[in-house]
């Protein structure tokens, strides 16, 4: 039922041309160079350090690692890290 679902709103997105992290509900990643990361639609942060932080997207948690991350700006739906960010994995 899930995956049906899921086909049936991305159909839509497709056919409407509407942004798919809209109508499927799933977070949107912006990445600026190094030393800056926005995620969209987020669920909420699962783990905080200078040097990790992981993110859940809802469709599975975000890991990224580096120096000096720290959280600039948290709302409901957008979190924005920033500092020496080294790797991302999801």
């Amino acid at each position: 039922m899930v995956k049906k679902s899921y086909r049936i709103r991305e159909r839509i997105s497709n056919t409407f041309e509407l942004p798919k992290d809209i109508v499927m509900d799933v977070s949107k990643v912006i990445i600026i160079g190094t030393g800056q990361i926005t995620v969209e639609n987020h669920k909420g942060i699962v783990e905080y350090s200078e040097e990790l932080i992981r993110v859940n997207t809802g469709s599975g948690i975000m890991k990224l690692c580096g120096r000096n991350l720290t959280i600039k700006t948290i709302l409901q739906e957008e979190i924005t890290i920033t500092g020496e960010i080294t790797n991302i994995e999801f």
